[in-house]
């Protein structure tokens, strides 16, 4: 089931940002096939842990092949040849050097989406510079822009660069390209580069700068965590809660529930008043608990949410009552998003061990049985 459900992708194991790509199109119920490497070879194996708690993995059928020996390349190719789209991580030049880059592949399948997932991209001076998420929004002013005034940048997580910037804008541009060959039969390359991404996702803090409304300075800023009216604020258990009323009506209410006169707040978008306005609600905020402010303004316009820790998430109400969490396979995980009216998306399969599906899958993608026998006894598979 799913909006992509028909669709095949061959995926080539990679970590961080391409299975992640994999994880939002096997969601949306594409069928996906990821050659790993066999587990002698596979330097990621023991970093994987269980297979069955690598949730971005989930969805997936496995199979390990050597790409040194020979046949190994004539096996690849023969799955895309069947393929819709395929993806990658290797550093640029790799697949080209096994015999699997664009130009095989689209030689035996024109039609192909050939998804290419890299930090600086295919070109450029740092193309074959090694790299990681941190190093790749460095360059487009992101990383600078986050953390606190007059100290280091904080890095958040690598959700900016490997997932949103990386994973997701693959995943968004196999989709755009195979929307174009089903209207063509032309397939693309779609160059994906955690660097590009980040800049893409910058754009809206490059317009307000344009026009003069942002301050290149680290939190000085109405979201970077300068305005008082949008930051996180300590309880008196020690715990936090995110506070973000940026419109004066929702500011408000705020004001209305801490009982503080709205006339000592009338220059509220004045940022020389920012810093004693902040004093007064750090103060107040200290006086309850996390959850006793949950009790009194969750829900309301306030625009507030506790912050929870990665245990207490998926347990919220709110959560819960939209399923955005579940429990499948013997692991809480997010749950598939987004949502589609008229094309239910299921809880795909476990996330596979390296090589678990090596018969089945094959059989699947039109292999006989003795040609799969001869591939196991050359070493291949």
């Amino acid at each position: 089931m799913g909006p992509l459900e028909g669709v095949r992708i061959v995926e080539f194991a990679g970590i961080g940002p391409g299975p992640f790509a994999g994880m939002m199109l096997a969601d949306m119920g594409a069928e996906i096939l990821r050659i790993d490497r066999k587990a002698k070879d596979n330097p990621d194996a023991a970093t994987r842990g269980n297979p069955q708690k690598d949730i971005p993995s989930r969805g997936r059928k496995s199979i390990a092949l050597d790409l040194k020996k020979p046949g190994a390349t004539e096996t690849a190719l023969r799955l895309i040849e069947k393929a819709d789209g395929l993806f990658e991580g290797f550093r640029p030049g790799v697949m080209e050097r096994l015999g699997l880059g664009p130009e095989d592949c689209h030689a035996i399948n024109a039609k192909l989406v050939y998804g290419r997932m890299t930090g600086w991209g295919q070109e450029g001076p740092l193309a074959m510079a090694a790299g990681h998420d941190m190093n790749y929004i460095s360059l487009s002013g992101a990383l600078w822009a986050i953390g606190e005034k007059d100290r280091d940048p904080v890095p958040p997580l690598n959700l900016l660069g490997d997932f949103g910037a990386g994973g997701m804008m693959l995943a968004y541009g196999m989709v755009c390209a195979l929307l174009k060959a089903q209207r063509t039969g032309v397939g693309d390359v779609v160059d994906a580069a955690i660097c590009d991404g980040t800049a893409a996702l910058m754009a809206p803090v490059y317009a307000q700068l344009a026009k003069d409304v942002w301050v290149n300075e680290r939190q000085s800023n109405r979201l970077d965590g300068a305005a008082p009216y949008y930051r996180v604020y300590k309880c008196r258990d020690g715990k936090w809660v995110s506070v973000a009323p940026l419109e004066p009506q929702f500011f408000d209410v705020l004001l209305q529930v801490l009982e503080l006169p709205a006339e000592q707040f009338t220059d509220r978008l004045n940022p020389a008043s920012w810093a004693d306005q902040h004093k007064i609600f750090e103060e107040i905020f200290l006086t309850k608990t996390r959850d006793e402010w949950t009790v009194l303004m969750e829900g309301t316009d306030i625009c507030f949410a506790p912050i929870l820790d990665l245990v207490e998430a998926p347990g919220h109400p709110h959560n819960a009552a939209r399923g955005v969490f579940v429990d499948a396979h013997g692991v809480s995980q997010p749950a598939p998003a987004p949502r589609f009216a008229n094309s239910p998306v299921e809880m795909p399969g476990p996330p596979p061990a390296p090589g678990e599906h090596r018969d089945t899958a094959l059989q699947g993608w039109g292999f006989a049985e003795d040609e799969i026998a001869e591939l196991i006894e050359t070493g291949v598979m």
